[in-house]
């Protein structure tokens, strides 16, 4: 083992600015068509060298979550380790929670693909191996793939298929009433399955208008969401209250909802006047990267 440091590895929340359901296969994966950016705040992996392979989990959102093996950094880990060639050592990690459980905003797999990221690290594995992470990423969940790459990107498929894209940065405020969404109930409850895919990107002429474009789109699962967690419609209205809020929408299957602004002092404004009125939520002041 070449690395004696730990290694630290973030894992910033995915959020789906658009998210189109487009069919579904006959194994029962569902076909995506979905634009995708990530926050610049998130949970951390810590890794460190040890005999064994060890999880534990800390921080403010860790109650609820087991270090067992169906935790998916510790599935991360083992995937990884069969592809490695050669005795691997263990790995200590830590898994630091800042992002709430089964919340729509990738946790789980932004956590499966730091891990995949530190490991590959602390391990120092070739160059082959680093080539085939997708391939693990994809056997973990559809959403470890898009947080593997970890840049603003336009999915297709079931989540394997990743084109960058150029997106600007964007000023949101992310929100969340604590309820928790199983994502296999909210795909139970979608009524059509079938939906036309996203305005294309490429072709138009000049640059997009991306304020104009986003809300031109739609989040497939939203209303399927709102069925059996009916408080994201009030996230959703708490966050379209707010002053130069351009777009309010939910994150992948919930219950997160985001809110783009059209400047960072007006997020900030909003961040402050949801945290002092919903002061049970989890309320958090975001700027994304812009895409290439």
């Amino acid at each position: 083992m070449s690395i004696n440091q730990p290694i630290c590895e973030s894992a910033p929340a995915k959020i789906n600015l658009a998210l189109h359901v487009t069919g579904q296969r006959a194994d029962g994966y569902h076909l995506l068509d979905s634009l995708v950016t990530f926050a610049d705040f998130g949970d951390q992996v810590i890794l460190k060298p040890s005999r064994d392979l060890t999880l534990r989990i800390t921080g403010p959102e860790a109650e609820g979550l087991l270090a067992d093996d169906d935790n998916l950094v510790l599935k991360a880990a083992h995937a990884l380790l069969k592809t490695a060639p050669g005795p691997v050592a263990g790995a200590d990690i830590e898994l630091r929670k800042y992002l709430p459980i089964a919340s729509g905003i990738g946790g789980g797999s932004a956590d499966a693909a730091a891990a995949l990221r530190g490991l590959a690290r602390l391990w120092d594995l070739p160059a082959e191996v680093l080539k085939e992470l997708p391939q693990i990423a994809l056997q973990l969940g559809a959403d470890v793939p898009m947080c593997v790459f970890g840049k603003p990107a336009h999915v297709s498929g079931i989540g394997e298929q990743i084109a960058p894209a150029a997106l600007p940065e964007l000023n949101m405020v992310l929100i969340n009433n604590r309820a928790r969404v199983s994502t296999p109930a909210v795909f139970e409850a979608l009524e059509n399955r079938r939906n036309g895919a996203m305005d294309p990107l490429e072709g138009q002429n000049g640059e997009i208008d991306w304020t104009q474009y986003l809300c031109r789109q739609r989040n497939d699962l939203e209303s399927a969401a709102i069925s059996l967690e009916p408080g994201i419609s009030d996230c959703l209205t708490a966050l379209r209250q707010q002053a130069d809020c351009t777009l309010a929408r939910m994150s992948g299957s919930g219950a997160t909802c985001f809110g783009v602004f059209s400047s960072r002092e007006a997020a900030d404004a909003a961040h402050r006047s949801l945290s002092q009125h919903h002061q049970d939520w989890w309320i958090v002041r975001t700027q994304t990267p812009a895409g290439r």
